[in-house]
């Protein structure tokens, strides 16, 4: 695996064929396709979006902004993108994101009660921090 800056071209490759589970948490935390993808939008403007690339083509988009003294992510991906390959990738990757971050801590939120997600977010170094009705943040703190 790979990243680079993310482009329109690779968020529109994304959207186009995005995993349900990841539309599923969108419609969980009251946004629909259109609304989420204007946010990445808006991150990929300012620079703070990273495409992930499998064999050169992209296959999820990660971006983030600084929200108090967190950052905060926000996730897109083809179903492709979720297998146990990409799992040292991404938790040597989202250090690169912390690091752009001034080493924040980062939130990330969760509107999935599926085993496998606590646990993905585990593996990476993330701990929950804080449960809600519907949702779940999960932090990763600072090296």
């Amino acid at each position: 695996m790979d990243y680079r800056t993310a482009t329109s071209l690779d968020l529109a490759a994304i959207f186009r064929d995005l995993s349900l589970r990841i539309a599923d948490q969108y419609s969980a935390a009251g946004l629909n396709i259109e609304e989420a993808k204007d946010e990445f939008l808006m991150s990929l403007k300012e620079g703070r979006a990273h495409t992930l690339l499998q064999e050169g083509k992209p296959v999820a988009i990660i971006a983030w902004r600084e929200v108090g003294h967190a950052a905060q992510t926000a996730f897109a991906a083809h179903d492709t993108f979720f297998s146990g390959s990409t799992v040292r990738f991404c938790k040597q990757h989202i250090r690169r994101v912390q690091a752009l971050c001034g080493n924040l801590p980062i939130d990330s939120y969760s509107w999935s009660n599926r085993p496998e997600v606590a646990k993905w977010f585990r593996v990476l170094g993330f701990r929950e921090r804080e449960r809600g009705d519907s949702f779940t943040v999960f932090q990763l703190d600072p090296e």
